[in-house]
């Protein structure tokens, strides 16, 4: 068994805002785009939330495992330094069970930056899932999975809206006593299915994936449920260029891959504005990602690069609601000693509203972090 992970410390100054409980980090989904939502322009942090601990270890070549956490809370503790799982999974021989990166994405082509969420238009989602890989020869390898569902979806206009149709003008409408969102939850019954190949080489490597989901929804108030059918290509690679550089490039496209995208994911969304005529449909995505790492020696680093994300809209969906988000990161990385790295990294983003409505946002991050690993502390014969 090994432990390892590392302690990291970040000072951030954002040269804008964004909302406080993402502060420490540049997701573009948290931009404003009316100025002045989150206060006057400037703010400074110091933040220790990408801290990381995790254990790690075998019982032989058949059987692995890896419980790993950091604390950079989401979710109910959002904009807390609050303790939540990352990977938690087993494996045995060739089957996996368990919390760790979804078959439909490529963990590899990340780019080696510092800024916590990184890419906006990547597929990035670590989910529950039962994967068998297919061992291929040369280190190539097919594998697929069923993953934990979980539909994202949006009540659009409907928020707060009387319960007869506006157009109607004999009926008389009455209010609504709770919104929509206590109306609609998302329904699960099948798990999503994912396949993916993937070749290596000399040339680095190339992936392929795609997924199929049934996305489920339904109402609390009378029952009623429906479903649509999402689905998603990715394709993906890391091209190595000369001595550890590295392009890492990213392309993907579907209807309902939402929940699976780095920021601004969104599966289903109302196709009317008319509450009363209103069904629902899958929201097309499309998610770009192309980043070159670069190695000037042993000690010094820089990465630069763009990503983006573009969601086609529904006619029932809130003018407030994101639309396009990209950000682009350029970097000055130095490892003056093993197991220390020290870096600048310059950020800047862009959020687009449906309304046309556009909000940006820059900042400057200092990083120091400190890896370890018990297993650099076991003699070797």
């Amino acid at each position: 068994m090994t432990v390892y992970g590392f302690a990291q410390a970040d000072a951030v100054y954002d040269f804008k805002r964004v909302d406080p409980d993402w502060a420490d980090t540049l997701r573009v989904t948290t931009i404003p785009t009316q100025s002045g939502a989150y206060g006057n322009d400037g703010d400074f942090l110091f933040s220790v939330r990408q801290s990381r601990l995790g254990v790690k270890g075998d019982y032989g070549p058949d059987i692995t495992y890896k419980l790993e956490g950091e604390l950079f809370g989401v979710g109910g503790d959002q904009g807390q330094t609050t303790l939540r799982v990352r990977h938690a999974y087993a494996t045995y021989k060739d089957f996996l069970m368990g919390q760790t990166w979804s078959n439909f994405m490529d963990i590899d082509i990340f780019p080696n930056t510092i800024d916590y969420w990184g890419p906006t238009g990547m597929v990035f989602y670590r989910n529950q899932q039962a994967r068998y890989t297919f061992p291929m020869g040369d280190d190539n390898e097919f594998a697929v999975s069923l993953e934990n569902p979980d539909t994202a979806l949006t009540v659009g206009q409907f928020r707060d809206v009387p319960v007869c149709s506006p157009s109607d003008v004999t009926e008389e409408c009455e209010s609504v006593d709770s919104t929509a969102e206590d109306v609609f939850q998302s329904y699960s019954d099948l798990p999503d299915l994912a396949a993916r190949f993937r070749q290596n080489g000399d040339f680095g490597h190339y992936q392929v994936a795609g997924i199929v989901r049934k996305l489920g929804y339904e109402r609390l108030d009378n029952g009623d449920k429906e479903y649509e059918v999402g689905w998603g290509i990715n394709t993906s690679t890391g091209l190595k260029t000369w001595g550890a550089d590295m392009l890492k490039l990213q392309v993907a496209y579907g209807e309902g891959i939402g929940n699976y995208m780095n920021d601004g994911g969104l599966d289903i969304a109302p196709d009317s504005a008319v509450i009363t005529e209103a069904d629902a449909e899958t929201v097309p995505i499309w998610g770009l990602s192309s980043y070159y790492d670069h190695f000037w020696n042993d000690q010094w680093a820089t990465t630069v690069g763009w990503s983006m994300i573009d969601l086609d809209t529904s006619d029932g969906q809130d003018p407030t609601e994101f639309k396009q988000g990209q950000i682009a990161t350029i970097n000055l990385l130095h490892y003056p000693a093993d197991h220390v790295m020290l870096g600048t990294e310059f950020s800047w983003g862009e959020r687009e509203d449906i309304s046309g409505n556009i909000g940006s946002d820059y900042r400057v991050q200092f990083s120091l972090k400190v890896d370890f690993d018990s297993g650099d502390l076991i003699p070797k014969n």
